[in-house]
């Protein structure tokens, strides 16, 4: 029981480190455009790795727009 309760405290802990999330001032926004701060290195590969996702899926949409491949838009 005491295990349960130490992990209880131990998740509410971590969990509590995510509620207080700021939004980044204007002024810092330059740094997320940065090339090193990109999901992927260049558009190229980010176009490939749609093109791959779409074809293992088989369907489209879900990248940023509504609806999705089942027609259910």
């Amino acid at each position: 029981m005491k295990n349960l309760s130490i992990l209880t405290v131990l998740t509410l802990s971590l969990l509590s480190g995510c509620a207080g999330i700021e939004p980044v001032p204007a002024w810092e926004r330059g740094y997320l455009a940065d090339e090193g701060m990109q999901w992927q290195a260049t558009a190229r590969e980010a176009k490939l790795e749609g093109h791959v996702y779409t074809s293992k899926e088989a369907s489209t949409g879900g990248a940023g727009a509504a609806g999705g491949g089942c027609g259910c838009n």
